[in-house]
């Protein structure tokens, strides 16, 4: 149930570290879009660099990263005018309010966190602690902007619920009413893409193999290419979704159709029932370059002019700020830190 006490305001955010992917479009900004679009929720977007940075990163590269991913913000259909967007680094109050979430964040409840564990695997003690406390990063990221809808992938969900965790330990440590309880927004196909090349790992940016993952810059022949050669099982497609069970490349691929086309999982096998995967996957193929070629022509066309992304991203710093500030100023007024 919505808290009336709370503009409802849809905040999130994508990591510039590596291409982006199949994946991030269908799991994040294709959703950010459609929420954009209807009007329901005021839309704050950031390409996250304060969290890239968890692991060292070549400023360099940093720089091309971060204009790529608000450029796909921008060629997918994201309006600097409808919605807020903007790089995190720009905007400080991130970085202050995720001081005061570190000293209401329980060690507890950072320890809980499997993200951590699975990105520092068996050499957790030299990781960065930037990379242990990003989650209460993230807390900040959201609740600056009482944020009150966070659409997320499922494995992202945690996160939103620590960050809740947060709020209302602070809310009831300080005996206020200053922050919203965030509802995680997950739903549809394609929330979670998973890898070509095995169907029971996420598609990422920094596998191994480019050819695990479809690059938003992938031109036709490649996207052809790489869904030919996607892993498959041996059997065709099954009458219905029930029979994607224990299939999980079969499942992923249809999924991916779906999330593409707009329909549901179902409706895919109602179009193709029975197909072999020599005819399903040039379909899907085909139903790719048609929904990525506009938006990687954009991408190109806007990275080719990178003084006006970063004038876009300035402006949109300029908005998040004046949301920003005030949320900051109350915070410290709360906690008793004395402000000249």
């Amino acid at each position: 149930m919505r808290d009336a006490r709370f503009t409802p305001r849809v905040f999130s955010g994508i990591k510039p570290s590596g291409g982006l992917t199949l994946g991030n479009y269908l799991g994040a900004i294709k959703r950010f879009v459609q929420t954009q679009d209807a009007a329901t929720h005021e839309t704050i977007y950031c390409v996250a660099d304060l969290h890239a940075i968890t692991v060292w990163q070549d400023p360099k590269e940093l720089h091309a990263a971060t204009r790529e991913v608000a450029a796909a913000f921008l060629a997918s259909g994201i309006d600097p005018e409808r919605s807020v967007l903007f790089n995190q680094s720009q905007v400080s109050q991130h970085a202050e309010l995720a001081w005061i979430f570190n000293c209401v964040t329980r060690l507890g409840w950072m320890n809980r966190m499997t993200q951590f564990k699975e990105k520092a695997g068996k050499n957790a003690e030299a990781q960065s602690l930037g990379l242990y406390a990003y989650p209460s990063l993230m807390a900040a990221d959201i609740l600056l902007y009482h944020a009150t809808h966070v659409p997320v992938g499922e494995d992202q969900k945690q996160h939103v619920e620590l960050t809740r965790d947060i709020a209302a330990k602070f809310n009831h440590d300080y005996k206020v009413d200053l922050f919203p309880l965030p509802e995680p927004v997950i739903e549809g196909p394609a929330m979670r893409v998973m890898n070509l090349r095995d169907g029971t790992r996420k598609m990422s940016k920094s596998g191994e193999s480019d050819m695990e993952r479809i690059n938003l810059t992938d031109d036709a022949d490649t996207i052809l290419r790489k869904f030919q050669k996607a892993r498959t099982d041996p059997a065709p497609l099954p009458e219905t979704v029930e029979g994607l069970q224990g299939r999980p490349e079969a499942r992923n691929l249809v999924e991916i159709y779906a999330a593409l086309a707009g329909i549901a999982p179902a409706e895919v096998l109602a179009r193709h029932p029975g197909a072999g995967w020599g005819t399903f996957k040039p379909a899907l193929a085909e139903l790719a370059v048609e929904t990525l070629s506009p938006v990687s022509r954009e991408m190109a066309r806007l990275m080719a002019d990178p003084a006006e992304i970063d004038r876009l991203l300035a402006r949109g710093a300029e908005r998040a700020r004046a949301i920003a500030a005030p949320v900051l100023s109350r915070t410290y007024e709360v906690v008793g830190l004395l402000r000249g």
